[in-house]
C-alpha cells in the first residue's frame, strides 16, 4: 500500500535530495574542482557529524534501509532529512516513490545553492557558473534512471551570458525546470530586455522555470529581531529553516518578482512561458491578484507599457503560473478567494517542513469541497505548466 492513494494521480511539486559534501565536486570541470567547498550542513537541524558518518559507511547502512523500507506507508512521516530513504542515493529514491505512490515529483536540492545563488564577495563568475554546471550535472544523474523524478537545475541571472550558457546545457541534460533566483537581476527587472533571450528559450523549450525558497536571502537581517528580549524557541534549532518573523514576509520577494514579470509583460511577450513559485507559501496570492488587477486597470491610464496589456495580471497567472500552499495553509479558503487552477500540491520529501501527512492536512483544508478542486489541485494544475509529465 502506497502513502498515496489510488483514487487519482498525485504530481509533487516539491521534494528534495540532501546533498553529501563532495556534491558539486565531484561533478565539477577539472579546472575548478579544488576551488569548490564542500557543502557544509552547519547551522543545519542535520549535523556535519552525521553526515561525516554517512560518507564514512558509503551512505546509510543496510539495517538502516531495511527499517525505512518497513515503514511502508507511514514512510513520509517518519523518514526525514539525510537519514530519509533516498536523499541522496537514486536507487533508494526509486524504492521510496514506489512507496509514497506520486505519480511525478520536482526534485530539488537543499544546501548546495547556497554559494551558486548567494556566493561570497570574492566568488568569481567564473566559478560560480562552474558551480552550476556541476550542480545541474549532478541533478540531472540523480533523476535520470527513473522517469517519475523530473529534476531542477538552476541558473543565476546575473551574467546574462553565462546564464543562456548554463541554461542550453542543462536543457540539454533533459532538466525539467529552472530554478531562478527571486531577487534583483544584477540590478534589474527580471523584465529587463537583456533578458527576453533566456526567458524566450524556457518559453521554447516547454521548460518552466521556479523560485523556491532559498532562492533570495531568507532571514530577515537579524536587527528585525532585536527586541531587548531573549530570542524566541526557534522550533527546528536553526541553519535554513523560516522562522517566524521570516513567514511573515517572505512571500515579499516572489510576490515582488512575479509583479514585475506582469508589470514587465514579459508573459504575455511569452505566452508559452510557465513558470511556478514553490515552498514560498500562497497565502499572499489573492491579494496580489487584486492589487495587481487594479493597478493594471488604474495606471494604464498614465503608464504606456501597461496600455500595452492586452490581459489582466489574474488572466495572466491563471493561464502561466502555479503556486504551492505550506500544509497548513487554508487550500480550499485560497480557492474560494480566487480559483481552483493556482495551486498545486507538494509534500516537500524528506524535509522536515512537509509535515507527517501533506496529503491529511490538504484535505481537512479542502473539505466538502469538489473532486473537480482535488483533481486540479493534485493533479492538473502541475500538468498544465509540465504537461509532458502525464503518465497514462
Amino acid at each position: 500500500m502506497t502513502y498515496a492513494p489510488s483514487d487519482r494521480q498525485y504530481y509533487d511539486a516539491d521534494s528534495h535530495i540532501m546533498e553529501l559534501p563532495r556534491f558539486l565536486i565531484d561533478y565539477a570541470d577539472a579546472d575548478i574542482a579544488a576551488e569548490l567547498k564542500p557543502v557544509s550542513y552547519h547551522t543545519s537541524i542535520v549535523t556535519d557529524g552525521e553526515v561525516d558518518t554517512l560518507v564514512e559507511q558509503g551512505g546509510h547502512a543496510p539495517e538502516h534501509v531495511e527499517a525505512q523500507i518497513a515503514m511502508g506507508d507511514q514512510l513520509i512521516a517518519q523518514s526525514k532529512e539525510i537519514q530519509a530513504l533516498g536523499a541522496f542515493d537514486r536507487d533508494e529514491r526509486t524504492v521510496a516513490m514506489d512507496m509514497l505512490g506520486f505519480a511525478k515529483q520536482l526534485v530539488f536540492a537543499t544546501h548546495s545553492v547556497k554559494p551558486i545563488f548567494h556566493p561570497s564577495d570574492t566568488m568569481s563568475t567564473r566559478l560560480r557558473y562552474g558551480a552550476t554546471r556541476a550542480h545541474n550535472r549532478a541533478m540531472a544523474e540523480f533523476c535520470a534512471e527513473d522517469d517519475r523524478l523530473m529534476g531542477v537545475g538552476v541558473v543565476p541571472l546575473n551574467d546574462i551570458d553565462a546564464a543562456i550558457e548554463e541554461l542550453d546545457r542543462a536543457l540539454e541534460a533533459g532538466l525539467d525546470s529552472i530554478w531562478v533566483p527571486h531577487g534583483l537581476v544584477g540590478g534589474r527587472s527580471p523584465g529587463h530586455v537583456d533578458l527576453y533571450p533566456f526567458w524566450a528559450r524556457l518559453a521554447e523549450a516547454g521548460v518552466p522555470f521556479v523560485l523556491h525558497v532559498g532562492g533570495a536571502p531568507l532571514q530577515l537581517d537579524p536587527g528585525w529581531g532585536n527586541t531587548g528580549r531573549p530570542p524566541a524557541r526557534d522550533w527546528m534549532g536553526g541553519g535554513e529553516n523560516v522562522r517566524s518573523k521570516d513567514f511573515a514576509v517572505m512571500h515579499h520577494g516572489p510576490e515582488t518578482f512575479v509583479s514585475m514579470m506582469v508589470l514587465d509583460g514579459v508573459f504575455e511577450k511569452f505566452p508559452t512561458l510557465r513558470g511556478a513559485a514553490v515552498e514560498l507559501g500562497a497565502g499572499w496570492v489573492p491579494a496580489m491578484l487584486t492589487r495587481l488587477d487594479m493597478l493594471i486597470r488604474t495606471w494604464s491610464r498614465v503608464d504606456q507599457y501597461l496600455a500595452e496589456l492586452d490581459r489582466t495580471a489574474t488572466e495572466t497567472l491563471r493561464a502561466q503560473m502555479g503556486f504551492t500552499p505550506f500544509v497548513f495553509e487554508d487550500v480550499g479558503s485560497l480557492t474560494d478567494q480566487t480559483f481552483e487552477d493556482l495551486y498545486l500540491f507538494s509534500s516537500d520529501y524528506p524535509h522536515t517542513e512537509g509535515g507527517r501527512d501533506p496529503i491529511g492536512r490538504f484535505e481537512s483544508s479542502i473539505g466538502d469541497r469538489s473532486e473537480a478542486l482535488r483533481d486540479a489541485f493534485y493533479t492538473e494544475n502541475f500538468l498544465k505548466l509540465w504537461p509532458d509529465a502525464r503518465v497514462a
